[in-house]
């Protein structure tokens, strides 16, 4: 079945679960490896919060406010 006819009849929740699943499955997978921009993005967020122009959010608390966001 073709993937974007089942995403057009996904909720917006079923869509968040569906990409956690699928971030989760290609952690696991060992030829796995990130970008080299990821690098670049992750300097970057370093520097600004060191700058204390960035905060931490916790994850669970900000996926929380997302999800309540959508609904």
């Amino acid at each position: 079945m073709d993937i974007s006819s089942q995403l057009n009849q996904m909720t917006t929740e079923e869509k968040l679960r569906t990409m956690e699943l699928i971030w989760d499955d290609l952690c696991q997978s060992s030829d796995f490896s990130s970008p080299d921009w990821h690098k670049d993005v992750l300097d970057e967020r370093e520097k600004q919060l060191k700058a204390g122009k960035e905060e931490i959010l916790d994850w669970a608390e900000s996926k929380q406010e997302l999800r309540d966001s959508l609904r």
